[in-house]
């Protein structure tokens, strides 16, 4: 059955990609410096959330899922999220470390892919990020059960206002079951759109300790 009867037909539907060029000589030699130069570049372009990202993870039976998450750091060590670690995604990367991450910046017509192995964080330093968080979100750490299942809305309503009322001092203290992950790349690719589908595609590998760029073909 065609679900798209009468209305645009999505096969026909294109852009071309005319904003900006890729070359390999014109990318840093680190990886890490140069997704800076571009995340700095979407947070000047206004992107709307440029620190999201579509995490992917594998559960033990092979069966890959995907979620987007918001990136609060990174460095040389890698890129680091917060999550409930008793949700889906945390359950997935106990079992299975290797994840893929991709930022995609609509408005520079740039996607960033990274590959590579993801680790819980110290607690102290999920305890740091924890206390700079608005009250609300803090508050919203402790109410969700994330990815379980729950009754009604009314359910979350109600636990949130008995949390805000537990926490009424206004010390709200980090959960045990939630915390940063650090993902660890071994793969960082920059693609950029170009018209006509050539797109570029920059790809830094790790070697031991020394990151290799190439070109892919798009």
């Amino acid at each position: 059955m065609n679900y798209n009867q009468n209305k645009t037909n999505i096969a026909d539907l294109r852009i071309s990609y005319t904003k900006a060029k890729l070359n390999i000589e014109e990318t840093d030699s680190c990886p890490i410096k140069q997704f800076e130069k571009w995340l700095d570049e979407a947070i000047e372009a206004k992107t709307i959330e440029a620190t999201a990202m579509s995490l992917a993870t594998v559960n033990e039976s092979g069966q890959p899922s995907v979620r987007t998450v918001l990136l609060k750091d990174f460095n040389s060590e890698g890129f680091t999220f917060f999550t409930n670690y008793e949700s889906r995604k945390a359950s997935e990367i106990d079992s299975n470390q290797n994840v893929g991450i991709c930022f995609f910046w609509k408005e520079l017509e740039r996607q960033v892919i990274i590959t590579g192995s993801a680790s819980k964080i110290s607690k102290e330093a999920s305890e740091k990020y924890f206390k700079s968080r608005p009250i609300g979100h803090q508050i919203s750490a402790w109410v969700s059960t994330q990815s379980s299942k729950i009754p009604n809305r009314e359910w979350m309503v109600t636990r949130e206002k008995e949390l805000i009322n537990k926490f009424s001092d206004g010390a709200v203290p980090c959960p045990e079951f939630w915390g940063g992950f650090q993902v660890l790349p071994r793969e960082i690719e920059f693609w950029q759109g170009r018209k006509n589908r050539f797109h570029d595609r920059i790809i830094y590998r790790l070697e031991k300790t020394n990151w290799l760029r190439s070109r892919l073909s798009p």
